[in-house]
């Protein structure tokens, strides 16, 4: 009888260290804890003519022409061409269908007169097949391509994007993976607040946090799980980063 109950320990733990051994470790998708920050694509100036002029029935080259006296929301600005806008960051991959070898542009539309509580206006992406726009998408205020990704494997990429603003000093950046398949944005996830960070304005008791996105369960064909793990540190210049919760980042 101890022989056998021997035998089934020895057999359970040999078990149990396979398992450790073959769990797949966590793929990061991205760091935010790490100052990624690059330089935007240079859009040559013939290109943002073309891509304006296809995304745009009438805009302003220079914001100083706004008329000061205009007065509306952001839809009614882009309506009355109030708008100055630029191109400020593009990538290439297949984001409508499988087999595309299409550009993707983020445009900040810059709507004449918009304040703060507008985020200073809204962001577009227009997909490009060649010269011929087939997605004209308002990114819900998102404007800066941190990453290019399919990770369901269909052949379709999908965009981790993410918006920030200052205020008082506390940079507050948040960010989403979308799709585009169709012409059409769908939020595959939505992260809300990644980096919160106080450092800048000098208050006593300032922090960093910022949040790391990890592939935990990758399924050939499937969506794979995300997970969110929230770290935060002070603001010496050598940060140490002490991980503090998991999922959505706490206000």
């Amino acid at each position: 009888m101890k022989q056998t109950l021997l035998v089934v320990a020895i057999l359970a733990l040999s078990i149990s260290v396979y398992g450790q051994r073959t769990a797949p470790p966590k793929q990061i998708l991205h760091d935010f804890r790490v100052d990624s920050s690059t330089s935007p694509t240079k859009i040559p100036s013939a290109t943002q003519r073309l891509v304006l002029a296809k995304v745009f029935r009438k805009y302003l080259t220079d914001a100083n022409k706004c008329n000061p006296r205009f007065e509306g929301d952001l839809a009614a600005a882009r309506n009355a061409g109030q708008i100055a806008p630029s191109v400020i960051d593009s990538t290439t991959g297949s984001f409508t269908a499988t087999g595309q070898t299409q550009t993707a542009y983020v445009i900040s539309v810059a709507e004449c007169n918009a304040s703060h509580a507008d985020n200073f206006g809204s962001d577009r992406l227009a997909i490009f097949n060649g010269q011929q726009l087939v997605a004209n998408i308002d990114l819900d205020f998102k404007s800066s391509i941190v990453r290019k990704t399919d990770l369901d494997g269909d052949g379709i990429d999908e965009l981790l994007m993410t918006s920030g603003y200052m205020n008082q000093g506390t940079l507050t950046e948040s960010a989403a993976l979308l799709s585009f398949q169709n012409g059409k944005m769908q939020v595959v996830a939505d992260f809300e607040t990644v980096t919160e960070d106080s450092c800048a304005s000098g208050f006593p008791g300032s922090t960093a946090q910022a949040s790391v996105i990890s592939i935990v369960a990758a399924m050939p064909g499937k969506m794979p799980k995300l997970q969110q793990d929230n770290y935060a540190a002070g603001c010496s210049k050598t940060k140490r980063w002490k991980f503090v919760s998991k999922g959505k980042m706490e206000q």
